[in-house]
Order: structure tokens, then sequence, then C-alpha cells
């Protein structure tokens, strides 16, 4: 009962201290948006983003496109909600899978210690080694175009950056008396892993999971406007940048709608990141 009181103790204090962070809750604000645009965005978008309309192509906007249209005449702002849930999925996804496959690997290599350290972050640093990018471009070339094979690509490359954070912020509390007390009741070494070290390390992850988000989307959008990401005619904002660059002198709104979203996504992302570092930095504490 009293540990339950103590971690919403912790919830409320880094919920008292984000809100006093006016651009964080602003990010905030922006990203629950974001959010609900895209999981609603069959109800919001008036169109499929799919739906050709060939007569009206470069429509400027009206009351039927509020953002004109495309060389198809597909409906632009439909398209950019759209846009919204597949960039998201795809920016999702690679944290989550990255994370994971980070965190795992970071603490079996700072629980165990030794030669299991010394291997396993070995092979991180030759991942680490290798420019992020550079590394996402031949992942999914060799994988093959698609957004599932993005996301993989990135999750692999963002790895080492959670295995390292992870095992640093392991080292810390792995001989800790509670850690201590639960091998001396016989604990297994996977249940001292995830019951007792792994939540007692994880809050520097969940900032650096937050800011990854923005950075994971600008990767995606990257993946998808070479053309190694969503394909057409799915509607995904880099996917859009790619299709509209070679009419941008004449249309600019191809690019700068997909444009805007992407940096205001991103932005927000980043500044609830600040402010989440800040709200469970203890040093910090008024």
């Amino acid at each position: 009962m009293e540990k339950t009181k103590k971690h919403r103790g912790r919830l409320a204090e880094t919920w008292h201290r984000l809100k006093k962070n006016k651009f964080a809750v602003v990010g905030l604000v922006i990203i629950v948006i974001v959010f609900l645009i895209a999981a609603f965005a069959p109800l919001i978008a008036p169109y499929a983003y799919d739906k050709q309309d060939l007569a009206n192509a470069y429509c400027k906007p009206c009351a039927e496109h509020l953002l004109g249209t495309d060389k198809f005449g597909r409906d632009l702002f439909s398209r950019l909600i759209w846009g919204t849930r597949n960039s998201l999925t795809l920016g999702l996804g690679c944290v989550i899978a990255g994370a994971i496959l980070g965190i795992t690997i970071g603490a079996i290599a700072g629980y165990f210690g030794g030669q299991v350290d010394n291997v396993i972050m070995r092979i991180m640093d030759i991942f680490a080694c290798v420019p992020m990018l550079l590394m996402c471009v031949v992942i999914a070339a060799i994988l093959g175009p698609s957004i599932r094979n993005a996301i993989i690509a990135i999750a692999i490359s963002t790895t080492p950056s959670y295995a390292r954070l992870m095992r640093a912020n392991i080292l810390t509390v792995r001989d800790k008396e509670f850690i201590e007390a639960a091998r001396a009741i016989n604990c297994g070494n996977a249940r001292i892993i995830l019951k007792h070290i792994i939540p007692n390390a994880i809050a520097p992850l969940i900032v650096s999971i937050t800011m990854n988000l923005g950075n994971s989307i600008i990767s995606g959008a990257t993946l998808s406007f070479i053309g190694l990401g969503a394909q057409p005619p799915l509607a995904e904002w880099g996917a859009m940048l790619a299709d509209g660059r070679n009419f941008m002198r004449d249309h600019m709104e191809l690019v700068l709608y997909p444009g805007i979203c992407i940096m205001i996504t991103v932005l927000a992302f980043n500044l609830l990141g600040d402010g989440l570092r800040d709200a469970m930095d203890p040093r910090l504490k008024n």
C-alpha cells in the first residue's frame, strides 16, 4: 500500500512540476490533438486518401477541397489527416521496437556485467559507429520498401542508444540494498531485472523515448522521401513531400503543408521531452 502511494506521489509531483512549464504543456496539447486526429482520421477526413479526381488536379483551396488537390486530384487535407496516422504509426513503431530491444539488451549487460557486458556493449559499439541514417537506408534497402521494414530499420539503428542508457542506469541501482534483499530471498535473475531493476532505472529512458519520437518521425519521413518507406498511394508526410518536390515551384502547397505538419509534431515532442526531463530530475526539486 505504501509503495502504491509513493508511486502515485511521484507521478503527482512530476505532473505538478510539468504543468509549470508552459512550453511543455503546449507540446502536450499539440501531441494530444495529433493523436486524436490520427485516431479519428476516417471521421475527420472528407475523402479517402487515394480518391482521385483528375478533372480537379492542382485545384486551389475551395469549399470542396480546403487545402486544394495534388496532381491526381486527391484532396490534400484528407491526405494530411491520413498521413498523421501513418506518420505516427511509423514513429511510434520505431520507438517502441527500438526501446524494447535496447532496454532488454542494456538490462542484461548492466545486470550481469563482466564478460557478458563486454561482449554485448562491443557489439553495440560496432552498430553505433555506423551513422544512423546510413544504417536505416541499408537495412530498409535490403528488406524492401514498406512502412513495416522502415520501422525495423529505424528500430535497429536506435537500439544502441537505448542499450547504453539502460546499462548506465542499471549500474547505479544493481548494488542497492533492495536488490541484495531480492537476491537474499532467492529471486531469479529475470524477476530481479523485470520487477526491481528496470522499474527503478526507467525514468531517464522515458525522457529519451519522448524526444526520440520526434527524431523517429523525421527518420521515417526521410526513408519515405527517398522511396524506402511508405509507398504510393499511401498517405504519409515524407511520401507527400517526395510527391510534391518536382512541382514545388508552381505548387508550393504540395510540400508546404506536410513540411509544416512534420515541423509542428516534432517540435511538440521535443518541448514535452524537455519538460519531462526537468520535471523528473530530482536535483531540480523546489
